[in-house]
């Protein structure tokens, strides 16, 4: 999570009933206030230990908002360079160290404004017209979060190209399918590699359908009502890359949609990844023993040396319940909240942070695992000859001789229960067992028992043949 308790709290009793040093006086929004704020409070409702991180999205929004001042003459060209020179000057600082963040500053708007005032004089303070910290914070976030998107973006086709390379070697590759976690069909690993790869396209569709919910300015709302300065909205919209500017001051300072829909995208991403983390646990254990991770993914136990776990997955499928829970903590942030915007939205920074932290971590692990996973195809084979995961086959084979599939299906019933009995697969049966429950089994029968038979005959749009996997894979290449 953030480091949102890292600043120290005043806990004594002496330093709860203080105030704080600086007199709110000096504060930029000081000036109605008579008494200083109490020491615990400015803590309380700082928010700079975590809104920090917005630095280079809060400075591009300050340099573009200057430059549209000075367009519409509000500011002198000389005045709007001051400001681009002394903000370019502060965002070094911050990137080698520089700067020391202050609480009774609040936020990073707040400590930006006062170095930029210090830095260049009267001519930062500015700065703020025509704008409220509302739309400012509301900008900085959008900011980042479509950065954000791009690199969760550019992480989903990354491993999704693991995926493709995994499905092409593994595209005859035999493992049983499974529904109910019980033997079901033949498929092939390809095939299953490629469903992860599907799953994962329509998290890319979504995640960037909800950029361009994100990609719409506020800036210019200022507190909730607009302003009374002649700004050029979508001017400065297009020097931030902006699709549009927002049509509502009000809905434009109180509206977390955008994060909302984030995180609803992030939590379905995660679910995917939990999905495929199960999976490959399964794979790993003994009792399956499908797949081998690379030591470097996995770790030990510090009492049972024979032990090497898949924690990697684990803990992606651990990782998941945060960003739902991150989710309900959005939802619940907002259900209340009456127009416009209120302290309360100081919470959706923290959920949306670390939605953005663990998603790309975790998607970043899958990506440059996946790619070295070694399948044990023996393993593979013996488990898909059990549990009769031939079955269907051979009841399609008898709706091919003219059988309506019910009774086909009665007939493949009881050859299975003589197979349970008699601990024979259906392929290890005798053409004089088969035709015992039909005598429309010939010899052909075997051609389609065979576990290579069953896969290579779904040979359809979607279906598991190593045909179709390969023509799926092409196509994923191309797109």
């Amino acid at each position: 999570m953030s480091d949102n308790n890292n600043f120290l709290l005043p806990t004594s009793k002496s330093s709860l009933n203080q105030t704080s040093n600086n007199a709110d006086k000096d504060k930029l929004w000081g000036g109605r206030f008579t008494e200083s704020t109490d020491a615990f409070v400015e803590a309380f409702t700082a928010s700079i230990n975590f809104d920090k991180r917005l630095y280079k999205h809060d400075i591009a929004g300050s340099k573009a908002h200057a430059q549209m001042l000075a367009k519409v003459g509000i500011l002198t060209d000389d005045e709007m360079q001051s400001i681009h020179t002394g903000l370019n000057e502060i965002q070094n600082d911050i990137e080698a160290g520089k700067i020391e963040w202050s609480i009774q500053l609040e936020d990073i708007h707040m400590n930006i404004e006062a170095r930029l005032t210090d830095k260049i004089g009267i001519t930062g303070k500015k700065l703020h017209t025509g704008r409220s910290r509302n739309d400012q914070i509301a900008t900085d976030i959008r900011l980042w979060l479509r950065e954000q998107i791009d690199l969760i973006s550019s992480e989903i086709k990354r491993l999704q190209s693991g995926l493709l390379d995994v499905a092409e070697r593994e595209a005859e590759t035999i493992l049983p399918g499974f529904t109910h976690l019980q033997v079901a069909q033949p498929i092939t690993f390809g095939h299953h590699m490629m469903a992860w790869h599907e799953m994962l396209s329509r998290d890319f569709e979504r995640l960037n359908d909800c950029r361009k919910r994100v990609n719409i300015l506020p800036l210019g709302a200022a507190a909730l009502a607009g302003t009374t300065y002649p700004i050029d909205r979508a001017y400065t919209a297009e020097l931030l890359g902006f699709e549009k500017a927002s049509s509502n001051s009000l809905d434009s300072v109180s509206d977390r949609d955008f994060a909302i829909e984030f995180v609803s995208v992030a939590s379905l991403i995660m679910m995917h990844l939990s999905r495929f983390s199960e999976e490959l646990v399964l794979w790993t254990s003994a009792q399956f023993n499908f797949i081998n991770l690379p030591d470097r993914f996995c770790t030990g136990s510090s009492i049972m040396p024979q032990k090497k776990n898949p924690d990697v997955p684990e803990l992606v499928r651990g990782k998941t319940g945060r960003v739902y829970g991150n989710l309900i903590s959005l939802f619940t942030l907002m259900k209340s909240q009456p127009l416009a915007y209120n302290k309360d939205n100081q919470e959706d920074k923290e959920p949306l942070f670390d939605t953005v932290d663990t998603l790309l971590g975790s998607l970043r692990a899958f990506a440059d695992m996946m790619p070295f996973v070694e399948t044990k195809k023996d393993n593979m084979r013996k488990a898909a000859m059990q549990g009769f995961s031939t079955a269907t086959d051979l009841a399609d084979y008898l709706v091919g001789k003219n059988l309506p599939f019910r009774d086909a299906h009665e007939v493949v019933g009881n050859a299975v229960a003589y197979g349970v009995k008699t601990n024979k697969d259906l392929s290890e049966m005798t053409l004089e067992e088969l035709q015992v429950f039909s005598n429309q089994i010939s010899n052909d029968v075997f051609d389609v028992l065979t576990l290579e038979g069953s896969v290579s005959a779904r040979n359809h749009l979607g279906g598991t043949a190593p045909e179709q996997v390969k023509q799926r894979i092409k196509e994923a290449r191309n797109s």
